[in-house]
């Protein structure tokens, strides 16, 4: 599928203010347990980046695990103003800036993560080598996405959901053509051995692939080769 940066942020821009209340609306309030899991794995101990960051919660997951501030790095405007509205991003530090070219030095990150938004970048390769850059020699890379569930009914039922019921009520509430295009990205998403292949080209050491209710989503958690 291909993915227009100016397009998506656009999109992006547009649904920022029902962003937080649709995720959890349609993820029937799971989203929150999911970045809460995603933040447990990581372990994060020093300085964190979250990139796509949105409104920031994953990155206040990430803040509230390490005890510390957290970076979060979005390219739309109108989804960190909405973070940094947030109570519970007190401990985020929002940054404005393209995923496919961090403006960070290298190895300087204890834990990069990304929830829900490394399947909308123009260059899925490009953003993960991104992330294993600015990360330490043996700091973590967590990814926490959606994934197509391997039981058939299940897998059948999430086809359903991701292809009907969530674009029509994302795009009612939205009021907009968003979820249309989100649900696309979610269904035409790769496995989880591809994106762990992926991220071991990109310079993961090692890959564990947790997945989360009943395998709709999960947490690819990588190790920087060199620590």
């Amino acid at each position: 599928m291909r993915k227009d940066a100016a397009t998506v942020q656009a999109m992006f821009s547009d649904i920022a203010p029902r962003y937080d209340f649709l995720n959890h609306l349609l993820s029937l309030n799971v989203d929150r347990r999911w970045r809460r899991r995603a933040a447990a794995l990581a372990g994060p101990k020093g300085p964190v980046l979250d990139i796509c960051t949105g409104t920031g919660d994953l990155a206040a997951a990430m803040a509230k695990a390490a005890r510390r501030t957290v970076l979060g790095l979005d390219f739309c405007g109108p989804m960190l103003r909405r973070g940094k509205d947030k109570r519970e991003c007190a401990d985020v530090r929002f940054l404005r800036g393209d995923a496919l070219h961090l403006p960070l030095p290298s190895d300087r990150f204890d834990v990069v993560s990304v929830g829900f938004g490394i399947r909308n970048v123009a260059d899925l390769d490009a953003g993960l080598s991104e992330m294993v850059r600015v990360a330490r020699p043996g700091g973590r890379i967590a990814i926490l996405e959606f994934t197509m569930p391997g039981n058939r009914v299940l897998r059948t039922l999430y086809g359903v959901y991701f292809g009907r019921v969530l674009p029509f009520i994302g795009n009612l509430v939205s009021r907009s053509r968003a979820y249309t295009y989100l649900n696309r990205t979610v269904l035409a998403w790769t496995t989880e051995k591809e994106l762990a292949e992926r991220m071991k080209r990109a310079g993961c050491a090692s890959v564990t692939v947790h997945p989360l209710t009943f395998g709709i989503a999960a947490v690819h958690l990588g190790v920087k080769a060199g620590g």
